[in-house]
């Protein structure tokens, strides 16, 4: 099944975009400058991990804890 179709597919691969924007932008900053377009995308990723990372922090652990366990 697509990751579009099935709910929890799509949150854990939503999680998982907006953490590895946070650390794209947090290593090579020149890389999400633009904040229009394409990367513009990613860039919005990135700032909701830099703001709201204690709620990211949650949503990742609980993520892994149901992949284990369910």
């Amino acid at each position: 099944m697509s990751a579009l179709f099935n709910f929890h597919s799509f949150l854990t691969v939503v999680l998982l975009m907006i953490c590895t924007c946070t650390f794209l932008k947090i290593q090579f900053p020149t890389l999400l400058q633009k904040k229009t377009g394409f990367r513009g995308f990613f860039w919005k990723a990135a700032r909701i991990g830099e703001r709201l990372s204690p709620w990211v922090a949650v949503g990742c652990f609980t993520m892994g804890v149901s992949i284990i366990f369910f």
